[in-house]
């Protein structure tokens, strides 16, 4: 019963391949750039730098969204098994207009701090917060923190 999957959030697809495309032609256009009209040779960098960045950052949002995240009773986990966070662990969920959250997702506050990680698109954890959402439905990640915070809130009352 503890491992029953409640919900489930993933990529949309068109999110996905417009995100990785908008990354991956930034990536080309600005090395395109830098070859093609070299500036002085600092700007020069900078620009192999920048479409690096852009096509190396395509890269892990391709591979990130490839995944998605599952919540369980017990746990919000990535569906490769990678725990994100425990739910005896969550202090609060906010889902609200001006939470520091992804866009079409929600913020999770836990009880202690853990390793700062990222899965562009899908999830990151900084500190005590994790914000789960990107390039995922808004309906899939609206359902999965009301399923959250009803967990939540349903353990803060046996706990009284």
């Amino acid at each position: 019963m503890q491992d029953e999957v409640l919900a489930t959030i993933q990529a949309s697809s068109p999110r996905r391949w417009i995100g990785v495309g908008m990354l991956s032609t930034v990536g080309v256009l600005v090395t395109y750039v830098a070859l093609a009209s070299p500036p002085e040779p600092a700007w020069q960098v900078f620009l192999f730098a920048v479409g690096g960045a852009s096509l190396w950052l395509a890269y892990r949002v391709w591979h990130a969204t490839q995944d998605h995240i599952e919540l369980t009773q017990s746990e919000l986990r990535t569906g490769s098994g990678q725990m994100i966070a425990k739910v005896a662990d969550i202090e609060s969920v906010d889902r609200g207009v001006f939470a520091f959250k992804p866009s079409n997702g929600f913020l999770v506050r836990t009880k202690h701090k853990d390793t700062y990680q990222w899965a562009p698109g899908l999830w990151w954890r900084i500190g005590r917060r994790v914000g789960v959402g990107g390039m995922t439905s808004a309906a899939e990640a609206k359902f999965m923190s009301e399923v959250l915070s009803a967990i939540i809130h349903a353990d803060d009352r046996r706990a009284h």
